[in-house]
């Protein structure tokens, strides 16, 4: 190769790895806006499904049932076809209690198991009460099935739990759904929940496992609009226990 010839090839590469340098970390920077605001949209939609069902007390979770809770998980707007056959299943939210207040969100999702109508044609809202740290090891697994890993059942609705909810107040997990207005406890065994570990990485730069076994507080890495709205949506009612919203 004569000097010119070796002096452009030089200069070439030179060029392709200054753009390499600069459009990798821009591109990586894209990907992980574009999964804050996913994430920040999917707790927006479980913020909202959730202050839905707790609107009207005589029909919601139990305000002293909530007090007690160690988690709170809800899978807004599932489909059947997305839940039931559906290989990636009902994309979902889940907080946990800490010593000052609720976690950021974890994502996860939910898939199969036999919920009978529950699931019908419209979108259905699920929401789980995880009681006791038992069910938190659940949440901290690859994977784990309602029922089989965890005891599940479905929960009281009203303003209180009362005293003839002992075998529920037992149960490790509690389960409902809500589907055109309708929201009632619903028993969801066999229903296998996973974490969602692309977008928690991708947000956190921690795994599910990571994110919960650590106490259940992540660390805030963004401020995206909408992000901590399940959260704080759940401590508005969780805070109000026994009482009228």
């Amino acid at each position: 190769m004569n000097p010119a010839n070796k002096q452009r090839l030089i200069v070439a590469i030179g060029a392709i790895a200054t753009f390499t340098s600069v459009a990798l970390p821009t591109r990586a920077g894209d990907d992980r806006a574009s999964a804050v605001k996913d994430a920040a949209a999917q707790s927006v939609k479980a913020g909202k499904a959730f202050d839905a069902i707790m609107q009207v007390p005589e029909k919601a979770i139990p305000r002293d049932l909530l007090a007690k809770a160690k988690a709170v998980a809800v899978f807004p707007q599932v489909m059947k076809a997305a839940f039931v056959f559906g290989g990636e299943g009902g994309r979902g939210v889940v907080i946990r209690r800490t010593g000052t207040g609720w976690s950021d969100p974890v994502f996860f999702r939910a898939a199969g198991g036999s919920v009978g109508p529950q699931i019908g044609a419209s979108a259905t809202d699920f929401v789980l009460l995880f009681m006791n740290d038992d069910a938190i090891g659940g949440l901290i697994k690859d994977k784990f099935a309602l029922g089989a890993d965890v005891g599940v059942a479905g929960g009281p609705v009203g303003r209180v739990a009362g005293a003839g909810t002992d075998a529920l107040m037992r149960a490790q997990i509690l389960s409902y759904s809500r589907s055109r207005g309708l929201f009632a406890g619903v028993n969801l065994k066999g229903v296998v929940v996973k974490p969602e570990d692309d977008l928690n990485q991708a947000v956190y730069g921690m795994s599910a496992r990571a994110l919960l076994g650590n106490d259940g507080s992540p660390p805030v890495t963004d401020t995206a609009a909408g992000l901590a709205l399940f959260s704080q949506t759940v401590a508005r009612y969780a805070a109000t226990s026994g009482t009228d919203h």
